[in-house]
């Protein structure tokens, strides 16, 4: 299992001014209250993540079965949930497996971006998977209909076959298209948000395609489904305890969380993280509509890259952040450090090291100088990277995004700040419907000099 270190975001004799222990006693009626409305929630089929561990997963494995061994290649057309836990997956698994597959994941509207992809792969032996829950995403619509023009016009014949669609079950062009091409489809379930949705048809297809094993992935996610399905003792349920603890932080003015891992190949499941965090906790009202003002913003960094740029902040910058770690025990791969100048002193005392016993140990080193400025943070420990371990990491969050959103008496599962962008987007792109934001687009712009 994964171990959650929580020690150092406690009040100790190493760090007087972390949050006391007796806060976490004292908090637990409101704990209590949000687990009783997780289970409302849950039984009301609102929090569908929770049920991702459970599904049956043969219509994927029975597709990537199917495809033609010649698809070497995928790229996944989507933007923010759409996307970033596919990235998340793959970049974590991929020198694992070794694998003879690979994944690209457009999801910007960069031309540049999607001409270095098209660069780099062969047409021939690519498979474009369209992902959209409304079916209506600019960004990834725009996408799609400059690959459909290109394969239709490369592949006039066998075009349906280099093309999937996973978006809603019922409703929306995406869907429908489905149903007058024939395109294969895949669902976004109706009571799944995008960015709670990589365990879900989202990112199990991709994952599947590039020889993930996504059944232990979902087993994992099921293990920790279960460790945090209570409440019995807050310190055995490492979302919940988490979760309160960055509550407690931010009420203390600790409005920003640093996620920190120790491994090249978890750096975009720290970006997976931040949509996570960011857009469901960032809110303006709470659930009686009183502005609140609240959510933490999240950064990411690389151990040990950034202890050689953001560390110094961390460490003598304002007291306004929460590190966690993420660190493994066991790499797929290591090198031995050989010992080539025993005469020297300044390179000497790394021969005979491994890399990841030098790398472990640049992390524990920022953890002890962090804890002596008194700075909170937090150690999450992978034992190795692998399927089983990933499907934990995610589950966690899940849960610890949700209830923290209710200990904040906020709506975790929307993103009103999102659609006034992609509102002021079809506007300005002349989308029929939004006729009167345009307007209000012309007196900004207006306003402010720009026209």
């Amino acid at each position: 299992m994964l171990t959650f270190e929580y020690r150092n975001l406690l009040q100790s004799e190493l760090i007087p001014t972390a949050i006391p222990e007796s806060y976490i006693h004292n908090y637990s009626h409101a704990c209590k209250q949000a687990n009783e409305e997780i289970k409302s929630d849950r039984q009301a089929g609102i929090l569908g993540f929770y049920d991702l561990p459970d599904q049956d997963t043969s219509h994927i494995l029975n597709f990537i079965e199917s495809l033609d061994p010649k698809y070497n290649t995928m790229v996944v057309l989507g933007i923010g949930g759409s996307a970033l836990g596919n990235k998340a997956l793959y970049s974590a698994l991929k020198t694992e497996h070794n694998l003879d597959k690979k994944l690209f994941v457009y999801d910007n509207v960069d031309p540049v971006f999607l001409f270095e992809i098209l660069d780099q792969i062969n047409l021939d032996t690519t498979i474009f998977n369209v992902i959209s829950k409304s079916g209506t995403t600019a960004e990834t619509m725009a996408a799609y209909l400059i690959i459909a023009d290109l394969i239709k016009k490369r592949y006039p014949r066998d075009y349906k076959n280099r093309l999937i669609i996973t978006t809603d079950k019922e409703k929306g062009f995406l869907r429908k298209l489905c149903e007058k091409e024939h395109y294969p489809s895949f669902v976004v379930p109706d009571n799944v948000g995008g960015r709670f949705s990589v365990l879900s048809d989202v990112g199990l297809v991709s994952s599947a395609f590039t020889n993930i094993n996504i059944q232990k992935l979902l087993q994992g996610a099921a293990s920790m489904r279960d460790r945090c399905a209570d409440l019995t003792n807050i310190y055995d349920n490492p979302a919940y305890l988490n979760g309160l603890l960055h509550y407690l932080y931010f009420r203390e003015g600790k409005n920003i969380t640093v996620m920190m891992p120790y491994s090249n190949a978890l750096y975009d499941l720290a970006d997976w993280y931040r949509q996570l965090w960011a857009e469901s906790l960032g809110k303006r009202y709470d659930l009686k509509r009183r502005e609140i003002l609240v959510g933490q913003t999240p950064v990411k960094a690389l151990g040990a890259t950034d202890q050689h740029s953001q560390i110094q902040l961390y460490t003598e910058g304002p007291y306004d952040k929460v590190i966690t770690f993420l660190s493994v025990l066991n790499f797929q791969y290591d090198y031995t450090i050989p010992n080539l100048h025993p005469e020297s002193e300044d390179v000497s005392y790394l021969g005979g090291h491994k890399l990841s016993e030098l790398l472990n140990a640049e992390r524990l080193a920022t953890e002890i100088a962090l804890t002596k400025a008194k700075r909170p943070n937090a150690n999450i420990i992978f034992p190795q990277i692998d399927e089983f371990h990933l499907g934990e990491f995610i589950m966690m969050y899940e849960i610890q995004t949700v209830f923290t959103g209710k200990l904040l008496n906020i709506n975790p599962l929307d993103q009103p700040g999102v659609e006034a962008g992609k509102k002021a987007t079809y506007a300005l792109m002349g989308k029929p419907g939004y006729e009167k934001e345009r307007e209000e687009i012309e007196q900004y712009l207006q306003k402010s000099g720009k026209k």
